[in-house]
């Protein structure tokens, strides 16, 4: 998805440039030629000039066409709720494509001989707190806290919602930012065609622990990844709504140590959401915000 964002956009700045780089440099000719001292011809009679006027309306025109054609690709390949970027992807590996029917978020994708194989995909349920960030494996049977890991070569679909304000999930070398809002539900998706380690972070101001509301993006193997969540599912801590109560108070997590659970309550996610439109409310208490002013210092004990 980052990808495709990246890709697009560089043909967007290209078409740009080929509008203000000839700009520029008819802005430098003219004041050069026509610069005092110059001597210049001038011609008072000037009228209209046919070929500036094909120049000034078609070069928009044409710009605009060739922009239109390009977004309209980019709109189909980076939809956040559907996006055909993942399983062309994987058409184009030889992978097999998302699952396809009512288990499935994505749009199946002919492969090379026409025929749509099905492969696995991950449901991940994103719900940022005060200042932290739950991620609920509900087909798994296990949760984290600010720590997200992944399978490569594997289609992601995240739902995200909020308990408190507005936030933006982004993680910049996989996917996109889109907003989290609270007491609503957005859909994400991605895939990572390289294991390693991506931070990831909220990108809109959220209050005084904003600065410190990121997460660990581990991208691992298939099999590393089975072995971690068989590993989490026997975790002793169970995810609860009472528990999650207590995550979701407002918490700055300064050396984003990470939180495991098992067996997270069935539906959770929906019901935070339901919990939320009650009017549900996570309040900030005033000592966690009022000496943001001073300097901070933070002993790691290893």
């Amino acid at each position: 998805m980052a990808a495709t964002e990246f890709h697009y956009t560089l043909i967007d700045f290209a078409i740009m440039m080929l509008i203000v780089g000839p700009l520029l440099v008819a802005t430098a000719i003219i004041l050069m030629k026509y610069r005092k001292g110059r001597q210049a011809r001038y011609d008072p009679h000037f009228k209209r000039s046919p070929i500036l006027e094909v120049l000034m309306w078609s070069v928009p025109i044409v710009t605009v066409g060739v922009l239109t054609y390009f977004s309209y690709q980019a709109v189909f390949l980076a939809d956040p709720y559907n996006p055909t970027a993942i399983p062309r992807y994987l058409a184009g590996h030889d992978k097999p494509a998302p699952t396809a029917g009512r288990s499935s978020h994505f749009a199946p994708y002919p492969g090379p001989k026409g025929t749509v194989q099905r492969g696995p995909e991950l449901q991940v349920d994103v719900i940022t707190t005060d200042w932290q960030w739950v991620f609920i494996y509900p087909r798994r049977g296990l949760a984290t806290v600010d720590r997200l890991v992944v399978p490569v070569n594997t289609p992601v679909h995240f739902r995200l919602t909020s308990t408190t304000v507005v936030n933006d999930f982004f993680i910049p070398q996989l996917v996109g930012e889109i907003d989290i809002m609270p007491g609503m539900r957005t859909k994400l998706a991605m895939i990572a065609a390289r294991t390693g380690y991506y931070r990831g972070y909220s990108a809109n101001f959220s209050g005084g622990g904003f600065s410190w509301m990121g997460f660990a993006t581990m991208v691992v193997s298939p099999e590393a990844f089975r072995a971690w969540a068989h590993k989490v599912a026997q975790a002793p801590a169970h995810l609860t709504y009472a528990a999650f109560n207590k995550i979701a108070k407002p918490t700055i997590n300064l050396v984003e140590k990470p939180m495991y659970f098992s067996h997270p309550q069935k539906r959770l996610f929906d019901h935070v959401i339901h919990r939320i439109l009650m009017g549900r409310v996570y309040r900030t208490p005033l000592r966690m915000t009022e000496n943001m002013s001073k300097p901070l210092i933070i002993k790691v004990i290893h």
